[in-house]
Order: C-alpha cells, then sequence, then structure tokens
C-alpha cells in the first residue's frame, strides 16, 4: 500500500507539472538526479547523504555538514532535497560535494539511487521517514539515522492501524530526538535506541548570530530623516493572511518603521503588500537614487537576507501562523527580541517554549495583535525583559550538533 500511495503521488506530480510551478520544478529536478549523480559521484571516496525535506530541515542539518567537513576531510557530503523551496535555494551550498532532489521512494528509483551513491552514513532530518529508502539502507548495512526528530502521539506511527508504519523506525541505527516526550512515546512502543539531545536549529541561529551582516540599505533605513527616532517592526515569511493586520496596524502608527520580507516574492505578491500600504514604502531590490531613510516601509524582496535583517528588529512578527505554520522563530529569537506569531504554533516546540519563558506571543486575531503590540511599544520594560528571555532561551539549547556528531562512528 505505502509504495502505491508513493507511485500514486509521483502520477499526481507528473499531471500537475504544467500548471504548477513547484510541481514541474521537482519533476525536472527528478530526472536530472541520476544523470548527475553518475557523472559527478567519485567512486574512490565515501560519502556521508543528508536528506532534508525543504529549507527548514536543512538548516538544522547544516550545522552538522559544516563542523563534519571541517574535522573529516575523509568524508565528501551528498546533500539531497524532496521540496523545490528547499532545492532551488540551496542547490549551490558549498558545505556540500553534491546537491540533488531525493528520488520518489519507489523500490526500483531507490536501489537505482543507492547503487550509484553508495553512502557510507546516512542522515535523515527531523520528519523524513521514507520507508524503502530506510528498508534498502538497513538491507544494505549502511548506517542511517534521524536528527532533531520530534514524535507526537496523533503521528501515524502510534494510531491503533499504525504498527505496519512503525516499523519504519525499527530501521534507523538510533534516534536523536529534541525533547523527553519523545524519547517516552518511542519506548512505550518497543523503540529504545533513542538519545535526547535537542534541536541542531539552535547551533544553526548561534552561527548565523555570530556571522551576522551589516546590511547598508537596511542602516540606511532605520535611520529617519528627520533625525527622530523610530520603533522598527520586522515582519518575517509573511502570507497574505499575517500582511492585512500587520499593515493596517502599521498604516496608523507614525512612529513605527517596518521592515516587511514575504515568504512568496512573486511581483503579484509584492504589488498586492503595496496596495495596502498607505504610507512611503520601497523595495530593497530598488537602489537607484533610493533615500532609503525617508521611507517609511522595507519589502524585502530577496532570498537571504532575512536571518540578518532581524537585527535591526525592535519586535519580530513571524509569519505562517494563520496558515499552515509558523516559519523560523529562533532567527529572531537570538537577537534578543520579542517574538510575536499567529494561532498555529503547536506543533513547534520551540515555539511553545518561548511562550513558556516570556519571550514570545501568540494573537489569534487584529485586535489582539494591535493590542499585544501597543503594550510592548509603549512599556520598554517589558519588551527588554521579553528580548532578554528570547535571547537566554537559545543560548542555553546551543550543542546539539557536537552531541549528536560524538554519536556517530566517523
Amino acid at each position: 500500500m505505502y509504495t502505491f500511495i508513493i507511485h500514486l503521488y509521483a502520477w499526481i506530480v507528473r499531471l500537475a507539472a504544467p500548471f504548477h510551478r513547484k510541481a514541474r520544478a521537482m519533476r525536472a529536478g527528478q530526472r536530472e538526479t541520476l544523470p548527475l549523480l553518475r557523472n559527478r559521484i567519485d567512486r574512490t571516496a565515501k560519502y556521508i547523504w543528508f536528506h532534508a525535506s525543504s529549507l527548514g530541515e536543512f538548516e538544522q542539518g547544516r550545522p552538522m555538514m559544516e563542523k563534519i567537513k571541517a574535522a573529516h576531510p575523509e568524508y565528501k557530503i551528498l546533500l539531497t532535497f524532496f521540496s523545490p523551496s528547499g532545492y532551488e535555494v540551496r542547490k549551490d551550498y558549498a558545505g556540500a560535494d553534491i546537491v540533488c532532489y531525493l528520488p520518489f521512494d519507489t523500490p526500483r528509483r531507490v536501489k537505482a539511487f543507492l547503487n550509484l551513491t553508495n553512502p557510507a552514513i546516512a542522515v535523515f532530518i527531523k520528519y523524513e521517514f521514507w520507508g524503502n529508502y530506510l528498508h534498502e539502507l538497513r538491507k544494505r548495512g549502511i548506517p542511517v539515522y534521524i536528527v532533531s526528530a520530534i514524535f507526537r502521539r496523533e503521528q501515524l506511527f502510534f494510531k491503533w492501524y499504525g504498527k505496519s508504519y512503525r516499523k519504519i523506525l525499527l530501521c534507523f541505527n538510533h534516534l536523536f530526538v529534541q525533547d523527553n516526550l519523545s524519547k517516552e512515546l518511542l519506548n512505550k512502543y518497543g523503540i529504545t535506541n533513542v538519545t535526547v539531545t535537542g534541536d541542531t536549529r539552535f547551533d544553526r541561529v548561534h552561527d548565523i548570530y555570530r556571522q551576522r551582516k551589516a546590511i547598508p540599505a537596511v542602516e540606511q533605513f532605520i535611520a529617519s530623516a528627520s533625525g527622530e527616532k523610530k520603533h522598527i517592526l520586522i515582519a518575517g515569511s509573511s502570507w497574505p493572511q499575517d500582511e492585512e493586520p500587520l499593515i493596517n496596524y502599521f498604516n496608523n502608527r507614525p512612529d513605527l518603521k517596518l521592515i516587511i520580507a514575504p515568504h512568496e516574492i512573486d511581483n503579484g505578491h509584492l504589488q498586492h503588500i503595496e496596495s495596502l500600504l498607505k504610507r512611503p514604502s520601497v523595495r530593497l531590490s530598488e537602489t537607484d537614487n533610493i533615500k532609503y531613510s525617508a521611507q517609511d516601509c522595507l519589502i524585502a524582496d530577496s532570498f537571504g537576507l532575512l536571518s540578518s535583517i532581524y537585527r535591526y528588529g525592535d519586535i519580530v512578527y513571524i509569519g505562517g501562523g494563520f496558515g499552515a505554520g509558523i516559519h523560523n522563530t529562533l532567527e529572531a529569537a537570538v537577537y534578543g527580541i520579542p517574538v510575536l506569531f499567529g494561532p498555529n504554533y503547536q506543533k513547534f516546540k520551540e515555539a511553545k517554549d518561548l511562550i513558556d519563558c516570556g519571550a514570545a506571543f501568540s494573537i489569534l486575531n487584529e485586535a489582539e495583535l494591535a493590542n499585544r503590540l501597543n503594550a510592548l511599544l509603549a512599556d520598554t520594560k517589558l519588551s527588554a525583559t521579553a528580548g532578554k528571555a528570547a535571547a537566554r532561551f537559545v543560548q542555553e539549547h546551543i550543542g546539539t550538533t557536537d552531541k549528536v556528531l560524538a554519536e556517530l562512528s566517523l
């Protein structure tokens, strides 16, 4: 049944490709994978294979890849993605020797991929449970690990009908999980090769913080033309459901400047954002004769800058909470800034923990957003306390990468 579902999914992607940009990119990328590997694989080298579904999982695996590269030059890194949103952004990542799409998890494709790559070790990140790959890796005696994993009772593994799917977890040589609840849940079902190590994302955001870049255009923007210091609100990875209430609030707060970094930066979306604004705005990509300090809103329409832009904020709003789920909160929290987000955050342990320690706040609607922003902007002590709690929370959780690498047989 599992393999049939994968075949069905691949067929749907094929049918959707002419009409859907991401499906088209996935199909084209998958067709290129095996030829690329035939040309690029070094048969004399030992590869460690990292698989990330998308960009967020890549950021979790990145600290491990970079430490292995530095400490173990005898290994090469193979990095695969499932999602176009991860591959397209990181296909030129210099920390990996080869970057490609992961072929669909069907027996024939799995064997072709592993015959070509023959990894010495495989590392799957967070939620990646591809049954045919895992069974074939185990059959070939290739050690396979999952890192920064988190498990919840409502997952398919733990349903009354999930026994056959739960067997997939037995293929891992070891499971490195984020919390004790995950370990206890796995132990309950007889899976005991589990260690609580935390989340490698803390190490990644700490690295970003240490390597943070100055962005001259943003520095010009936050310097008010009149010389009057204004509060800086940053909206990171925003979606339309986030943008309308945020912009409505901003339009009526002349003491506030807004930097908005939308999750999707196609021109239609950017034009929609501009149509909501009633105050002067500029896109970050506009560089000709622009006096950034005279603008009230800066639209960050370039990938790769958001994690450095957060350093300039007084308050950060993380998008996605009125849709499928919030984006990365830790990239902002590391700078010691209060964090806000919408109601869909329950699947994100770090978001719940940030709320528990007073560093973050969830809002349910536009009225709650306005009230929370009003409180943080009016009370500098409240804002500073939340910001310090955010920075302390990140600092207390770094070190997962070293814990995991100490357990791997490199």
